[in-house]
């Protein structure tokens, strides 16, 4: 954990930031809690539990400038809220996501599902694509397999 903090404090210094205290204790947090998917209340209650000083608006800004800096990503599930995401090491483009529409589980697709229709974009309309994102809604197989149960 502790060279990735340095690597994302190098990322904020080579943009004229600093890893405030406030920063990183939000970036461990982000660190610790990587699968979670997790909304800027749920950061700050996990963040507030490390520096109780710190303030709902400082993690809000800090969960923005991260975003901005590309540092984690700032997704919505169709549910209203979002919920940062720390982007992978190394990773070209974000993750994809299949969410389920009953009990809200959310998996992650670490594959790069969209190679060849960003090549076609790219070729077809002459749009040079930059990221993209993509994010399935159903049912997960535990509902499925607990719907079969309750339908048997």
């Amino acid at each position: 954990m502790e060279h990735r903090i340095d690597r994302i404090k190098k990322h904020l210094h080579a943009q004229s930031y600093k890893l405030t205290p406030q920063r990183e204790a939000t970036v461990r947090v982000l660190l610790e809690r990587e699968e979670d998917h997790l909304s800027a209340e749920d950061v700050y209650l996990l963040v507030k539990e490390k520096a109780p000083e710190i303030g709902l608006a400082t993690v809000y800004r800090t969960l923005e400038l991260l975003s901005e800096l590309k540092i984690v990503d700032k997704i919505n599930f169709g549910d209203g809220v979002s919920r940062y995401d720390l982007r992978k090491e190394g990773a070209a483009h974000f993750h994809h996501h299949l969410v389920c529409t009953e009990c809200g589980a959310v998996e992650e697709i670490t594959d790069d599902l969209l190679e060849d229709v960003e090549k076609i974009v790219e070729t077809d309309w002459n749009f040079k694509v930059k990221d993209h994102r993509l994010t399935f809604h159903g049912v997960c197989k535990k509902c499925q397999d607990q719907e079969l149960k309750v339908s048997s």
